[in-house]
């Protein structure tokens, strides 16, 4: 993320865009402007050497008018606390958006687990979700993986919870292992629903997704799932990175090679030697016709905004386009899928999880693709309805959407006591 860049305020401008079309209450609008709660906590973990270090972590829900919070946990060495309130706002609309029934919320631990052994991380872990546990419910708040997080982090969450407890609470996280309560199809489901939405897109700017040249910023759990799926459907990649650099080869890429002998790596993807090495920035002004920015907040500006040569952009991470490059897109033309619609089949197929966890009924992976599929199919072409009947932009008619169902949620709950 960029250092320059106040994230949180960033997602309040993009609520007060919203709150105009809407025409909100000055005090509704403060109301939906602000997390509902926010924890701090700084907790010891023993290392192996036997030293105490001390971490910082936080859990922010946003709003939860339309049910119970729900957002991932982030271990990252650069998150604060007001990019989680920044996530967490999201995470409420995209949650409207999709029409699913929670309200948003987002976890963090300032730490660079790279430099954790698999005990230390598992302790930190644990220590963490316990800091927390105040917090956290099947009813109330539900975390789920998100950057530095996976499968095996949810389920010592799960597991800590559950001994808490004195029982098995399956419901407590989604993303879990299949073994433990999770989802078929859950590792898949952002990356799926980014290529959903993809195909969508192109049809509306008549490009052929089997003509399509693509580029993908990230190479993590979504970049690289998105980046399959788009080959599958006939898609070249031409070019993609990691948290090391890109690589660039304008006749494509071998993505499934790619994943499965360098993704990971310490060297990473750039270790393969049949394509150009390129920077991060440089990636996502590459000649292309869709982009894929899958890593990190903030990384298309003002300062770069005019250098995409995409027609199209997908947003596989959450913020990566300013309101200032917004601008420049809606000046030259380009059409942007924005996080809060074309990232969010994460949390439907957590949302799916939780459903089964509670019915203690599982479904298998084709039913999960599916009803994922037609969730995203529905919400893009809602979502594209209010952006012509507005004569609007992609990110704005889905704010309205989902600003709008909360909004209509907390006023019809109305305000206690």
């Amino acid at each position: 993320m960029s250092e320059h860049i106040d994230v949180f305020e960033m997602a309040r401008q993009q609520l007060a865009i919203a709150a105009r079309y809407l025409d909100l209450d000055d005090g509704l609008h403060q109301v939906l402007a602000s997390p509902q709660k926010t924890l701090i906590v700084n907790f010891p973990v023993v290392l192996d050497d036997g030293s105490v270090k001390v971490f910082e972590g936080y859990r922010v829900q946003h709003n939860s008018s339309r049910g119970p919070t729900k957002g991932g946990v982030r271990f990252h060495p650069d998150v604060d606390v007001r990019e989680t309130s920044a996530l967490a706002m999201w995470m409420t609309w995209k949650c409207a958006v999709a029409n699913i029934p929670y309200g948003g919320a987002k976890g963090s631990v300032k730490v660079d687990r790279k430099q954790l052994s698999r005990r230390e991380l598992e302790k930190l872990t644990r220590r963490y979700a316990t800091e927390i546990n105040i917090m956290l419910g099947e009813r109330s708040d539900i975390p789920a993986p998100d950057i530095g997080t996976d499968a095996q982090v949810m389920a010592w969450i799960m597991d800590t919870i559950s001994m808490q407890q004195g029982h098995t609470v399956p419901g407590i996280v989604t993303g879990k292992p299949i073994a433990l309560g999770g989802s078929e199809g859950r590792t898949e489901a952002t990356g799926r629903g980014v290529v959903t939405v993809m195909e969508e897109a192109a049809k509306i700017r008549n490009l052929n997704l089997s003509d399509a040249r693509v580029v993908v910023q990230g190479f993590g759990n979504v970049g690289s799932t998105a980046a399959k799926l788009a080959e599958e459907a006939g898609a070249k990649v031409v070019g993609i990175s990691d948290a090391l650099g890109g690589i660039y080869n304008p006749k494509g890429l071998p993505i499934q090679e790619l994943f499965n002998r360098y993704s990971g790596r310490d060297g990473g993807i750039r270790e393969y030697k049949d394509a150009d090495p390129v920077s991060n920035t440089d990636l996502l002004e590459l000649p292309c016709d869709i982009l894929v920015p899958a890593a990190i907040a903030a990384q298309i500006t003002k300062e770069n905004a005019d250098r995409i040569q995409a027609k199209i952009i997908v947003e596989g991470a959450n913020g990566p386009c300013t309101p200032d490059a917004d601008r420049i897109f809606d000046d030259k033309g380009v059409f942007v899928v924005p996080d809060i619609l074309a990232n969010s089949g994460g949390v439907v197929v957590s949302y799916f999880e939780w459903v089964q966890d509670l019915q203690n009924f599982f479904w298998e992976e084709n039913e999960v693709n599916n009803k994922l599929t037609k969730i995203m199919r529905n919400s893009f072409a809602s979502v594209e309805q209010t952006m012509r009947s507005h004569k609007t932009d992609m990110r704005t008619a889905a704010l309205i959407i989902g600003v709008r169902r909360v909004a209509d949620a907390t006023v019809t709950r109305g305000i206690f006591p």
